[in-house]
């Protein structure tokens, strides 16, 4: 199996098809990339802009440059010497226009008798033998697609029902992607034919599957998948919950690595500002249970309801286990200690229940039970929905740990329990993701790292929160504190950026305005404070004076981030963009289109620090592949050893700062020493240093050294 020892992560569109990404691989070949890591390929709705929405899997999507541009991506790699790396989607197919998906079409013209119905996942006997479409408008408007007709095997009605009576399978709460079922082996074969070419070819290497924990049998996926690929190099997007592990047995090389992630940050955490904090005391547990049931009673009502029909069951008893279940789903047998712990506090949240909670669980317990087996595609979707969607929304402490895999009530991770974590990973899965940035992430990796500085100032961060909800209040001072973070993370955002993430930021929260139901009122009031940012004067001051407060400690903790991700065990990726500052916020804004001429020319005159040591990091990576063969940590002593993280990778040395602001406060590093052995010289400055911490960080605040020969 070839393996990438770092990649880069592109977002194809149709404005920035593969013709566009192969005349970008020069320059990230110069920049030390070893593999090219793509976005869907697959042929997605008209208009997509993220291809997670495929209508046709047996081709490459014209608008992103069909066949002839994968090609030429794939020959350019080859070329420059190196790897392809794709994202694939094989859980769901778009069918918001069923004349764009042959396969929804079919299903929708013929209903059982399709050659298709096989494919999808639908509850034929829910509907009277008819495939709920909701798709109506409220006045009963129809929709401005085309269904066949005539056709007895489907229903239009209210987009409104689509949550509580639909009888086909979907993404998370999204009605208009069809849950498709790769376990039958002709779907499989149909689904995957592009992909088996793309092998058989030699244009690609390695795949990113999303969303397994959506497939009915991920393990029996990945090994069908690794059968096609002759074994290639595959990644999971599998969310870990703190001290979850990733199945060994499975056919994959790891994560993609939103666990790396939020342990990376959490490690520049100050954890003394835990419970300095300003804002509301808000139990995290109560509140994912809480939004995670309210997820279960409503928007994915339907998925409960059909369990419940194949259980035999009451809705309320599977609604409340699937609100009480720790980790995103069960692989049963293995995981069934997760599904006993959601049924016992199921019976301590709802001891009215325990008689058909204990029924329930004879049903659940059985891995080859049907509502057992959908009941493991489901508590994912409301893990998401209810925590990822929601709770992230509403929890406000430090919204820096509000990320995809995070548990925010985890607030910091100590340098011990850091390199625990980092050993572990070499050990078991070296060659998973290491990520810090995604096309998925709330906030980019920069925008955290500045907001995390606010848990060393807590009580400068009170102060200001309290003039800027004065100055622009908002009916929520919790959402509030949310929101001026991300303002402050991202400052100086546009206008108009800023408007679009708190109208999603509010509504996902969905405790006062949601997409379905606005509250013109309350969002009238949130866009007055966005404003407020750019036409008050008084507010503008309070911005500009806590950014500049801490900015250059949020730019230390931003190539402190940076440069742990490029050197701890694991295959690090580079999201477009983030060689440079980046301080973009949740979806669309962290898709925005990247400059690639100014980075060709920074590159060449070495002008930017984040960009120096990107292509530094990368390149030792990639050339030097026998320095970074194991991890240890690297001890400090003296005055300020605390705010030093240094590990040994077997020849490749990190070193960051931590906490920067606490550092400047007791004077520096003073006599502080790394337990360093022989002569280092800093790949970054390109300078032999002592072991002395003022010396090896006298330039930047992180170094990457490798012994002198």
């Amino acid at each position: 199996m070839r393996t990438p020892r770092s990649t880069y992560r592109l977002q194809v569109t149709p404005d920035f098809d593969l013709h566009a990404a192969a005349r970008v691989l020069p320059y990230l070949h110069e920049l030390g990339v070893d593999w090219v890591y793509l976005s869907p390929l697959l042929h997605a709705a008209s208009g997509s802009t993220h291809g997670y929405d495929v209508v046709d899997p047996s081709r490459v999507d014209v608008s992103r440059g069909g066949p002839a541009g994968l090609a030429a991506l794939s020959a350019e790699a080859r070329r420059l010497g190196m790897g392809v790396l794709v994202d694939i989607v094989p859980n769901h197919m778009g069918v918001a226009d069923p004349s764009q998906n042959a396969w929804w079409w079919d299903l929708l013209a013929h209903g059982r008798d399709s050659a298709y119905a096989s494919a999808f996942d639908v509850d034929w006997d829910a509907c009277d033998g008819r495939v709920l479409v909701p798709v109506l408008g409220d006045d009963g408007s129809p929709p401005s697609v085309a269904y066949p007709t005539p056709a007895d095997h489907y229903e239009l009605v209210s987009w409104r029902r689509g949550d509580s009576e639909l009888n086909y399978r979907r993404f998370f709460t999204i009605t208009t992607l069809a849950g498709i079922r790769v376990e039958e082996p002709s779907v499989f074969a149909s689904s995957h034919e592009e992909i088996r070419r793309w092998f058989a070819e030699g244009l690609v290497d390695g795949l990113r599957v999303d969303h397994p924990d959506g497939l009915l049998d991920p393990a029996a996926y990945l090994s069908d998948l690794s059968e096609l690929t002759n074994g290639a190099y595959v990644l999971v997007e599998k969310i870990l919950e703190p001290g979850e592990a990733l199945p060994s047995s499975w056919a994959t090389a790891g994560t993609t690595g939103y666990d790396a992630l939020g342990l990376i940050d959490r490690v520049l955490v100050d954890p003394t500002g835990e419970h300095r904090m300003p804002g509301p005391s808000v139990d995290w547990p109560t509140l994912t249970h809480d939004t995670k049931r309210a997820v279960a009673d409503t928007s994915l009502l339907a998925e409960v309801r059909r369990i419940a029909r194949e259980a035999g069951a009451s809705a309320d008893a599977v609604a409340e286990v699937l609100a009480c279940f720790p980790v995103y789903r069960s692989y049963l047998p293995r995981g069934v200690e997760h599904l006993d712990a959601a049924l016992t506090s199921a019976r301590e949240h709802r001891p009215d229940l325990a008689r058909a909670i204990d029924a329930l669980a004879e049903v659940l317990r059985d891995p080859d039970h049907p509502a057992a087996r959908r009941f493991q595609q489901t508590s994912g979707m409301v893990m998401a929905k209810g925590v990822e969607d929601c709770a992230f929304y509403r929890w406000s402490r430090l919204t820096s740990l509000n990320e995809v895999g995070g548990d925010p009530s985890v607030f910091a991770v100590a340098p011990a329990e850091f390199h625990a974590a980092m050993a572990l990973r070499q050990r078991d899965w070296p060659h998973a993701m290491t990520t810090t940035t995604t096309h998925d992430t709330k906030r980019s990796e920069d925008t955290r790292a500045r907001i995390s500085v606010l848990a060393e100032v807590p009580e400068v961060w009170a102060a200001a929160l309290d003039r800027l909800l004065a100055l622009a209040p908002v009916p929520d001072p919790g959402f509030g504190s949310l929101l001026w973070q991300a303002v402050v993370g991202s400052w100086p955002a546009s206008r108009e950026r800023l408007h679009q993430y708190a109208e999603k930021a509010m509504r996902e929260a969905g405790d006062h305005t949601t997409w379905t139901e606005p509250d013109a009122a309350y969002e009238r009031a949130v866009h007055t404070a966005v404003d407020a940012a750019f036409d008050d004067a008084e507010v503008r001051a309070v911005l500009d004076g806590l950014v500049a407060r801490i900015d250059e400690a949020g730019r230390s903790n931003g190539l402190a981030t940076k440069l742990l991700a490029l050197t701890v065990p694991g295959v690090p990726d580079v999201y477009q963009g983030t060689e440079l500052w980046d301080h973009g916020l949740a979806d669309p804004d962290n898709r925005r289109p990247v400059d690639y001429d100014d980075r060709v020319a920074l590159l060449a005159h070495d002008a930017h620090p984040k960009l120096r040591l990107t292509a530094a990091a990368l390149r030792l990576r990639r050339d030097r592949p026998d320095l970074f063969t194991t991890y240890a940590a690297v001890p400090a002593s003296g005055p300020a050893a605390g705010h030093v993280l240094a590990f040994d990778r077997g020849g490749a040395l990190t070193v960051v700062t931590r906490l920067p602001i606490g550092l400047a406060a007791r004077g520096g590093w003073g006599d502080t020493v790394l337990d360093l052995a022989g002569t280092w010289r800093d790949v970054l400055t390109d300078r032999v240093v002592t072991a002395r911490v003022d010396d090896v960080l006298r330039d930047l605040p992180i170094a990457l050294l490798v012994r002198e020969s």
